[in-house]
């Protein structure tokens, strides 16, 4: 998130700016990946394989710094969010079809994550967890609505925190650190449904597509909220400093992510597994087993984390929808606005909250919900990636500020990673 500075004589900007004031769309973005469906994931595998499976964190790093880079400087630099700018290149058709299949993974992804939440409440204080979800929703819903868009970017920052809960879990039981390690620096792939299943759902909830479309929007959204910032193609002398920020809040980001899924799997791995526990259906499942395990502590600190991830989570999910649908219909949009000045925009976003509620109310399982949000998530990412390093990659789009030569690398290797994700997910469903 971009700040004020003020300019010395001859332009060059002067900022006083803290380094915490420089996270904002990369930080949210990046901690908003580990929402309770993700949390679910790193669970299970934790649970099921032990510490073995740290070693995919290690790899979704720089392939996430390269596809999240890419989609935050398209939105920078062109002051379009990525539904716009591929509208300059691919058919309509091309962008209709990504967009439904976005709306579909978001609302799944939003139905989980509040059933999750709802139940992580019921077990705290007790009571019937579909109300609390459907509590969890409105509440999201009147925040994003009725919350001005500066204040509730610090809310979100604010609720970044909640993701030490897990930290604090680790911390409270008896760790096996050497096996960890292992676990992330000498990786052991096993060539089985359910081990190929657990590594393309961690790719598949790591590195997804409503993070590339948040975090392309919110950049566009900083610069309309900030008076003296431009799009980079027109104001190229923002580019250095702008450019640097970037950096520096993706890395952040997308580091504090992959570092709170490790902390995910190895309090699963450590508790559960260790005990012999290799199975859970749900979030709430693996906090409740915690409790015997690991104590009351450990129990809580995990079961309130996954309520406060859900509220960082639930307006990146229902954003990211509500801003790709208005961009292809040409509504105007933004968190930025008053009610009366975006009655489309919130209705689109109150629509994909809203099934997202029912999904949660309709008792689904959460982990089927996952396991088929993860699949459409690791599908769609393919074709959506493509696009963004097409575009990140185009001097008609980005005119001389293209992505720079390592981070292209990164990104098409993210997407081959995707790409094989999908193929492997295939070969073994088939056989």
């Amino acid at each position: 998130m971009s700040t004020p500075s003020t300019s010395a004589p001859g332009g060059t900007p002067q900022t006083s700016e803290r380094w915490w004031s420089k996270l904002g769309p990369g930080l949210i973005t990046g901690a908003a990946d580990d929402d309770p469906s993700g949390i679910a994931t790193y669970s299970q595998a934790g649970a099921q394989f032990g510490y073995g499976v740290g070693w995919t964190l290690l790899i979704t790093y720089p392939l996430m710094m390269g596809i999240q880079l890419a989609s935050a400087r398209i939105g920078r630099v062109t002051g379009q969010n990525l539904t716009e700018t591929f509208a300059r290149f691919c058919p309509r058709w091309m962008v209709a079809s990504l967009v439904l299949l976005l709306l579909v993974a978001n609302v799944i992804n939003l139905g989980a994550d509040l059933s999750a939440m709802g139940a992580s409440a019921a077990l705290v204080l007790h009571g019937h967890g579909a109300w609390y979800a459907a509590g969890f929703g409105v509440v999201s819903l009147l925040l994003q609505v009725f919350m001005s868009y500066e204040r509730y970017v610090r809310v979100l920052k604010w609720l970044t925190l909640s993701l030490f809960a897990y930290v604090g879990v680790v911390f409270a039981v008896d760790v096996d650190w050497g096996a960890a390690m292992r676990g992330v620096l000498a990786p052991s792939f096993q060539w089985s449904r359910e081990y190929v299943t657990t590594v393309v759902a961690i790719l598949g909830t790591t590195i997804s597509p409503y993070l590339f479309f948040w975090q392309a929007s919110q950049e566009v959204q900083d610069i309309k909220r900030v008076p003296e910032d431009r799009p980079l193609r027109v104001a190229p002398d923002q580019a250095r400093r702008q450019l640097r920020r970037l950096r520096i809040d993706t890395a952040v980001g997308m580091g504090f992510s992959n570092l709170i899924a490790f902390f995910v799997i190895t309090a699963a791995a450590a508790t559960l597994h260790a005990n012999g526990q290799t199975q859970i259906d749900s979030t709430e499942q693996a906090a409740a087993a915690l409790r015997p395990i690991a104590g009351d502590a450990a129990f809580l600190l995990f079961a309130l984390g996954i309520i406060g991830t859900g509220m960082l989570a639930l307006p990146v999910l229902a954003g990211s929808a509500a801003e790709a649908v208005a961009s292809y219909f040409h509504v105007r949009k933004g968190l930025d606005l008053t009610l009366a000045q975006g009655r489309s925009f919130y209705g689109i976003l109150a629509a994909a909250m809203a099934i997202g509620v029912a999904i949660s109310l309709s008792g689904i399982n959460p982990i089927s919900a996952l396991y088929w949000a993860a699949v459409i998530n690791a599908v769609i990412s393919v074709p959506v990636m493509a696009a963004v390093m097409i575009a990140a990659s185009s001097r008609k789009v980005m005119r001389e500020m293209v992505l720079p030569r390592k981070w292209r690398v990164l990104g098409w290797l993210a997407t081959a990673a995707m790409a094989a994700a999908s193929v492997a997910l295939a070969v073994v469903s088939v056989g």
